[in-house]
């Protein structure tokens, strides 16, 4: 057996089933054990967006209007954001076997449910459902590798993890643009069901037993838990409503908003108080961890929220299908794919803070060269920053992950990595509810401006209303609808204009923010502790 897996489960290799020990003695039994985690963290990665481009046949099926058929989104999101830091206590509580087992059995039949659902409210549950299982797949797949890897090894089992974490997201609408196109929108669920069977099947095999701990059994924070649920419950649902709730303006997102100040308050205030925490909040001691968390919520809110901006501006703009802005953002994905593999190899050479800090300058050189979109601006032009995006983000998150986890003692790594993973799944809801609403109050403030330059005096607005009611008439319109067609198509050049220039505020703000926290990058660690690494091992 592996010193690695000695140091982890004891020296008993009746923890180990036959096949595992033999690939234990081989040295191979980590990398089966790494591709079992990634298999539960990269299905429940793609269906946060797999889902999305089925919406209107989802809508149209069930008979939903569309604030009714986005709490399929919303439920899931909320009760996804709820588990991630239930997961070290979870883990600890049940073992880490029974955990993941339980996690991806859940996982899988709730997506079966989900495609057998036949109402809005059956499906709507069924997502609640998955997104409890599957909160803590991510953040236990990335615990199990930095408790299964020693430090040498742990730049390329990180690699082979974000491979399917960033990729995951540019996958997912292709997949589910061509299942919906072809099967079904039922089939975005179903084809969970071979993936999460296989996935438990190796994590039964493979995975070596808990070992028996003989200590009592702590008391569960009842309490905790509630006020988590509350505080991120109505915080999910405050930024995934929002925008189309008008934001405060609406009594039902003040009342979220008070939710979650309210909740999260008195969570923060028991969890630092109690002996038995749900959440031990105590982790955050660590300079390191804190600090990625932080610049995590940015690369959560860079990464998901480019990937939002992009397709809705290549549909709303360039008027592609749901299938075609998928592949516009598969090179990249895959560009990020094999820059993961490099990266993982330059990681022991390098600080990984000059790597964060070098990715975050090629982020920002991505989000200013969108930032100069125009009405010119085609798939040829979007492919190289969206490349450079992928470049970046691979710069940034195996580096992060290492310098804020690496060099934790062995006992803070499962609720450290379930923190680190909530930052950046809070930062992608951020970052898409700050898209959502810069993208529509900007859209109206650009049109307003837009609007004041074309008057009735302007020789450029009455020579082109003249060209466009010629156009109508030699069509064979008469002079009246000809007139009134001209100052309709002037009206969606407007509001297209107003659009562009929307998008291009959204990206600049993506490059100010990645600029504005570089500073962080001076509290990380460097990931080399000594005692954090024989820790690891």
């Amino acid at each position: 057996m592996s010193a690695t897996l000695r140091g982890l489960y004891g020296s008993d290799r009746t923890l180990l089933s036959p096949l595992a020990a033999r690939l234990a003695d081989r040295g191979v039994l980590k990398w089966v054990i790494a591709i079992t985690a990634a298999v539960g963290a990269i299905l429940e990665v793609i269906d946060m967006s797999i889902i999305n481009v089925a919406m209107p046949d989802i809508q149209g099926n069930l008979g939903a209007t569309l604030s009714e058929v986005g709490w399929i989104s919303t439920g899931y999101s909320c009760a996804n954001v709820v588990m991630i830091p239930l997961t070290a206590w979870l883990s600890e509580r049940f073992g880490r076997k029974q955990y993941l087992l339980f996690s991806l059995i859940g996982f899988t039949a709730a997506s079966v449910l989900c495609g057998l659902s036949n109402s809005l409210g059956m499906l709507i549950a069924s997502r609640v459902l998955q997104g409890l299982c599957g909160g803590g797949l991510l953040a236990k797949a990335q615990s199990l590798l930095f408790e299964t890897f020693p430090r040498s090894e742990q730049p390329a089992a990180q690699a082979f993890f974000g491979i399917g974490v960033i990729a995951g997201p540019a996958f997912g609408p292709v997949l589910g643009g061509w299942l919906t196109d072809t099967l079904g929108w039922r089939w975005i669920f179903f084809i969970n069901l071979p993936i999460g069977i296989a996935a438990v099947l190796m994590t039964i095999v493979f995975l070596p037993r808990d070992v028996d701990d003989a200590s009592p059994v702590r008391p569960v924070d009842w309490a905790g838990i509630g006020l988590l649920t509350v505080g991120l419950g109505c915080f999910q649902t405050m930024l995934e409503e929002g925008q189309q709730e008008d934001w405060f303006s609406s009594r039902f997102i003040v009342t979220m908003a008070v939710g979650a100040v309210a909740g999260l308050g008195f969570f923060v205030w028991r969890e630092l108080t109690i002996d038995h925490p749900a959440v031990d909040l105590r982790v955050l001691r660590h300079r390191s961890l804190a600090a990625g968390s932080v610049y995590s919520l940015v690369l959560g809110m860079g990464l998901f929220g480019v990937m939002f901006a992009v397709p809705i501006f290549v549909q709303d703009y360039l008027h592609f299908t749901a299938t075609q802005s998928g592949l516009l953002l598969m090179p990249g994905a895959l560009g990020s794919a094999v820059t993961m593999i490099v990266v993982s190899k330059i990681t022991r050479r390098f600080d990984p803070r000059v790597l964060i800090a070098a990715g975050a300058l090629l982020t920002v050189t991505t989000a200013l060269m969108l930032s100069r979109i125009n009405p010119d601006t085609s798939v040829e032009t979007l492919l190289l920053p969206l490349m450079i995006r992928g470049l970046g983000t691979v710069m940034m998150f195996l580096p992060l992950s290492l310098a804020a986890i690496g060099d934790l003692p062995k006992r803070d790594i499962g609720a450290g990595s379930g923190f680190y993973s909530l930052t950046r799944q809070l930062g992608s809801s951020i970052g898409i509810a700050i898209i959502t609403t810069v993208l529509a109050h900007h859209e109206a403030a650009h049109r307003a401006v837009l609007v004041e330059k074309i008057t009735a005096y302007s020789s450029a607005t009455t020579a082109r209303l003249h060209l466009f009611t010629g156009a109508f008439v030699h069509r064979g319109a008469d002079p009246v609808t000809a007139r009134q067609q001209s100052f309709a198509v002037l009206d969606a050049i407007v509001n297209s204009q107003a659009l562009l220039l929307s998008f291009a505020d959204v990206f600049r703000y993506v490059a100010y923010a990645f600029i504005a926290t570089l500073p962080l990058l001076l509290l990380l660690g460097k990931g080399a502790n000594k005692d954090a690494a024989a820790a690891a091992h």
